[in-house]
């Protein structure tokens, strides 16, 4: 079936206006699945990375450092709906402080830059069909903030799911949309591509792009680095931090043994006996920030030559046609993800940074932090640490997994966190205003809801 499979998948993607590039890159990734690919890399097939270039030490002169940044255009990656949060809107509409969020963040960050700079510093999202409407209209607020006639935004594409059986495209009549999936956010590729934006692109001058998640505060157009980048001559770049207990999971850089060069290695992509391998932090010290440096000029060079097809390493997911359903068909999702362009560019490089370059927020537990005392927001959109140490939050997942139950038992905002070492909750439990936490605190299920008080101070061990 796998013929007539792939025939149907690419009349379905025509159909619904996904053809053209789109369409050959999962041509290309239809073709491996069927072949039996898995993405798997063996850990008896990479070494670990040793030492890398440092943000810390670079020195680059502030003219070539500026000239850099004038050439540079910052792309967020913004299709995500939030909806392991329960949200059904693009999760850079979160708020982070009581009239700011997320993409308001990015938007001040984009013209403190510029102010302090002089650069033209474009500001372009990769939206997914979910997210573009709203997204715009936030953006509709901020008149100056398209340069040079680009759009503020490119739409990524969409592919089918395929039944694991047969390879062919589900059909789910309840909620056809389901029927549907994005290709992972290596898909930025061919989708900058098909929108002629890398075109247009290098023909207003700009030579390098910034590409980082939209819910990745701490990845803020940096001179430093952007002059580092273009002395490097380097195609390709991507940022890491030194892995620590909490990055386990997360994609780590590794060197192929078979050509040396760097690969990044996800979860997804781990047999199940390589899994003490890719979590032990101690052999595989730096993960990657999905914070990624291109320059555009090689990298379209790449992608017309091969007809934007990169040829990432394929990543199936196994899911159900429906994730809340799990009677629901099983489907595989082909994906690829975007840092693992880093084996595609002959002199692709990593460079270390700190870990104030990657606050993500992927939980309630990340959102609670970012939104309490332990870090400050600027009016430049820059977001810092406050405290001594990231205190690290486990909240109930049964109670808090959702943005609703959240601001529910959140009512008036996070408590105090700066002088927290840790916050584990377990249990339904609604916090006062002005609440302050220090050291080790545990709130134990007592079950029933349970609050604590307005003004309480809670010493932890």
């Amino acid at each position: 079936m796998t013929e007539a499979g792939l025939r149907q998948a690419i009349d379905k993607m025509e159909a619904a206006g996904q053809g053209g590039a789109p369409a050959e890159v999962f041509r290309h990734y239809y073709g491996e699945l069927a072949s039996g690919a898995t993405g798997v890399v063996a850990e008896a097939d990479i070494d670990p990375v040793g030492e890398l270039a440092l943000l810390a030490d670079q020195q680059v002169a502030p003219d070539a450092a500026s000239a850099a940044l004038a050439a540079t255009v910052m792309i967020r990656l913004n299709g995500g709906l939030g909806t392991s949060m329960g949200m059904s809107q693009a999760k850079s509409l979160l708020p982070v402080t009581a009239d700011r969020t997320f993409l308001d963040l990015m938007v001040d960050q984009v013209r403190a830059t510029r102010a302090a700079h002089g650069v033209r510093l474009p500001l372009v999202l990769m939206n997914s069909f979910a997210t573009r409407e709203d997204t715009l209209a936030a953006l509709s607020a901020y008149s100056d903030l398209p340069v040079d006639g680009l759009p503020l935004d490119f739409v990524q594409s969409s592919e089918p799911k395929l039944r694991s059986d047969d390879l062919t495209p589900v059909e789910w009549p309840a909620n056809p949309d389901l029927e549907w999936c994005p290709p992972g956010h290596g898909d930025i590729y061919p989708s900058l591509l098909a929108s002629g934006l890398l075109e247009e692109l290098l023909a207003k001058g700009y030579r390098y792009a910034l590409v980082a998640n939209s819910d990745n505060l701490g990845a803020t157009p940096d001179p430093q680095l952007a002059g580092w980048f273009a002395a490097s001559g380097a195609p390709f770049a991507i940022e890491v931090c030194t892995r620590t207990s909490a990055d386990r999971k997360g994609g780590h850089l590794a060197v192929r043994r078979a050509d040396g060069r760097l690969i990044l290695r996800e979860v997804a992509q781990t047999a199940p006996e390589d899994l003490d391998a890719f979590t032990d932090e101690n052999r595989h010290r730096w993960f990657s920030t999905n914070t990624l440096w291109w320059d555009l000029q090689q990298l379209r060079d790449v992608l017309v030559d091969r007809n934007g097809v990169l040829g990432l390493p394929l990543i199936r997911n196994v899911k159900t046609v429906d994730p809340r359903d799990p009677s629901s068909p099983e489907v595989f999702q082909i994906e690829t993800a975007m840092g693992a362009a880093i084996e595609v560019f002959e002199g692709a490089t990593a460079i270390g940074v700190p870990r104030s370059r990657f606050l993500p927020v992927k939980t309630t537990n990340d959102l609670l932090l970012l939104r309490s005392d332990a870090y400050a927001v600027g009016e430049d959109g820059a977001v810092t640490l406050a405290a001594d140490r990231v205190c690290k939050v486990d909240l109930d997942p049964l109670y808090y997994k959702t943005i609703a139950d959240f601001d529910v038992r959140f009512p008036h905002g996070s408590p105090s966190l700066r002088e927290a070492e840790s916050l584990t909750v377990r249990g339904d439990w609604t916090f006062g205003a002005d609440v302050r936490l220090t050291g080790r605190v545990e709130l134990e299920d007592a079950g029933d809801p349970a609050e604590v008080e307005s003004g309480a101070t809670i010493e932890g061990l």
